[in-house]
């Protein structure tokens, strides 16, 4: 088994939990409220900004010039689909720029980015790839998951065909093959340090979700 094949293996109840998140159910569903969806979409906004800082800092700390490669091209899409929110998905849910730009992260954003942040910078380049492999794999098993639930005339399809799309599948095959040529050459204080920030970071891809449907800002208020 791979090192990637035992971190799916240990956080496979984690994942489940994701994908049973009413937020993931009532996409699939076409009846998820609007209001949490365009939440979700500014949060990701923010999110996808120090995803991509982190991305570029995984970049620098690369062992070999295709792992930079790979992800200085990481960082640059992860830029380019945050942009493309503003433009797309904002746009189609009327989230204006000066909305999005007066709403600041919530708890739950805040908190997954600094996990980010001070991951990249203060870890080892394995343990920073630990951490940044959930937002790719688990989007990509959540939008594997819902693509054959959609309902017809979904107004949420484009984001599930994003990440339901082989163009995405791809990159994160790609990302998991990094991370278990990686971890192959690492000690076993190193790789209990790479389960940790995967499980820590799969739980924020919970949290995540959960605070987007229940629309969570600071101190638990709703909107």
């Amino acid at each position: 088994m791979s090192f990637t094949q035992l971190l799916w293996q240990k956080n496979t109840a984690l994942y489940e939990q994701i994908l049973n998140l009413p937020f993931n159910q009532e996409l699939a569903a076409g009846t998820l409220a609007p209001e949490a969806f365009c939440h979700y979409v500014i949060q990701d906004a923010h999110y996808l900004l120090a995803y991509g800082r982190a991305l570029a800092v995984a970049a620098a700390k690369a062992y070999d010039a295709d792992d930079v490669m790979q992800f200085s091209e990481a960082a640059k899409i992860a830029i380019v689909v945050e942009r493309s929110l503003h433009n797309d998905f904002m746009t189609a849910f009327n989230v204006s720029k000066e909305t999005f730009e007066s709403t600041p992260l919530t708890l739950a954003c805040h908190h997954y980015t600094s996990f980010l942040t001070a991951t990249a910078w203060s870890e080892s380049y394995p343990v920073v790839l630990a951490a940044l492999l959930p937002c790719f794999w688990i989007y990509a098993e959540v939008g594997r998951a819902i693509v054959s639930q959609s309902v017809p005339n979904n107004p949420y399809q484009a984001w599930i065909d994003t990440y339901a799309g082989e163009e995405f599948h791809t990159a994160v095959r790609n990302v998991i093959a990094t991370v278990d040529k990686v971890a192959a050459r690492c000690d076993a204080d190193t790789l209990e340090k790479m389960h940790a920030a995967y499980t820590m970071g799969a739980k924020l891809e919970w949290l995540f979700w959960d605070s987007a449907y229940h629309q969570r800002q600071w101190l638990g208020l709703s909107n």
